[in-house]
């Protein structure tokens, strides 16, 4: 029986074998690679095979969004790397002398979660491909035929254009000491999942890219379109049953429009429990584990639909419900202040812009923190000052958050699943993880005539202020 060492050691010998028939690659040899991958996983016909197994194997999220989302990420990242340039010189600054090289990093380990299983791997491997490198596919153990399903149509589309579809593998039985393995034996690990995922990337010992946990707070303010808001915030909430780590959490809305904005929710689906519907509610979602008594999330309501959540709550919902809500009392207290990877939102109330703010500073301190928050305003002294004061790495406008964090069409972020929250979550980097974070770059310096500042350019404004 072969040890995980000699497991993931077989895939990354073959990975490397297959990266380095493409290190060479032209840029225009290495965009036909990347984008015969991705149509693979574009085409109508095996979308709808990734929908369907994702579905079925993890019991999570709709079919009919996860074929909107495949379309939606797949075309964006492709979108993003079109005319992106990742071999030779990419860019040349004359004025400084500076010539920059794209390279490969080289075997890539990428982590995927049981949420999104089939999307993320399409998604991170087309842009890891851009950069002539492989990739070995951990996915997480409740979605392993999912990523074999994905991984096989991507590699058949490596074999169409000729490329080696060892560029593209996957752990085929997944485990923990597995995953530990893999991310020990490759170049660079890309992990889009759990806290406890991405922790044990960046203790791998390996340069690694993680993202922080989701809970988006979206400020409803007086001025907002209240229709407008209602429908975009219920695109976010229930799309694929909440899968999304950028699906609305907690909605801020101001005093003197709460009750309207509630109106407006309900007439999209929305059902207000009340306080002993609350309390059902809050049992059912969070409950404590067998063994060690820690309180967690019930598997049972992540991404499953409002109904579902409502009936096992023991709480009687009208049909056409969409989506459930609750008053918010405790900020960064009750439980409902966190996130909740399900159609499920508290609603609180603000009468300024700054306790907004602060509203957003105390349930981010809860979770959250560094990922992203919202706000439907056209005021721009408000725009500005949330965008000033909030620890996160993404404010979205006057959008449906989930669909728009990761990048849209609608928007200039650019397309991933994967969303780095800066050093306020934990992670390296706040960007949109994609293709620019797998290459390497080579800086080239030349040189220039000398162009010394004089001490009196530096600090004469500080010596004339305060003195030497």
């Amino acid at each position: 029986m072969l040890s995980n060492e000699e497991i993931v050691g077989a895939l990354v010998a073959r990975a490397r074998a297959a990266q380095k028939q493409v290190e060479n690659y032209t840029q225009e040899q290495i965009d036909e690679v990347a984008l015969s991958a991705a149509w693979q996983v574009y085409r109508d016909d095996n979308i709808a095979a990734c929908a369907k197994i994702a579905v079925e194997e993890t019991g999570m999220g709709v079919y009919e969004d996860k074929l909107t989302k495949h379309k939606v990420k797949v075309l964006g990242v492709c979108r993003d790397i079109k005319h992106a340039k990742t071999v030779g010189v990419i860019e040349r600054d004359e004025a400084r002398g500076l010539t920059k090289y794209a390279k490969p990093v080289g075997v890539i380990g990428a982590l995927t979660p049981v949420t999104n299983p089939t999307a993320t791997a399409a998604s991170n491997g087309t842009g890891i491909l851009k950069g002539r490198n492989a990739v070995i596919f951990a996915p997480h153990p409740a979605a392993k035929r999912s990523c074999r399903v994905v991984c096989e149509f991507m590699r058949e589309g490596l074999r169409k254009v000729g490329a080696p579809v060892d560029l593209i593998q996957y752990l085929e039985e997944p485990s923990v000491p597995l995953s530990q393995e893999l991310m020990r034996q490759v170049d660079l690990v890309v992990a889009t999942g759990g806290a406890v995922m991405v922790k044990a990337a960046y203790s791998s010992g390996k340069p690694a890219y993680g993202v922080g946990a989701g809970n988006p707070v979206i400020i409803v303010a007086e001025d907002a379109d209240l229709a407008d808001a209602a429908e975009k915030i219920r695109i976010s909430k229930t799309f694929d049953n909440a899968t999304s780590c950028s699906s609305d959490n907690s909605l801020l809305i101001q005093e003197s429009v709460f009750d309207r904005m509630v109106e407006k929710l309900k007439k999209q689906g929305g059902y207000l429990c009340n306080p002993a519907e609350k309390k059902k509610l809050e049992s059912w979602m969070w409950v404590a584990n067998a063994k060690t008594g820690h309180v967690a999330l019930n598997a049972k309501i992540i991404a499953v639909s409002a109904r579902r959540i409502a009936e096992g709550a023991g709480i009687a919902v009208p049909d056409g419900t969409k989506m459930l809500m609750v008053i918010g009392e405790k900020p960064g207290e009750e439980r409902f202040s966190g996130e909740k990877l399900s159609p499920v939102m508290a609603l609180w109330r603000y009468k300024t812009i700054d306790e907004a703010i602060e509203l957003i500073a105390t349930l981010h301190k809860y979770a959250g923190l560094g990922h992203s928050c919202g706000i439907y305003s056209f005021n721009p002294d408000y725009i500005r000052k949330v965008a000033t004061a909030a620890k996160v790495s993404r404010i979205l406008v006057r959008q449906a958050h989930a669909p728009s964090a990761g990048g849209h069409f609608h928007n200039g972020m650019p397309s991933t699943v994967t969303l780095g929250c800066g050093t306020w979550g934990g992670n390296i980097t706040n960007e949109n993880i994609h293709w620019k974070h797998f290459i390497n770059v080579t800086w080239v310096s030349e040189p220039l005539p000398v162009v010394k500042p004089t001490e009196e350019e530096i600090w004469g404004p500080l010596w004339a202020k305060y003195g030497r």
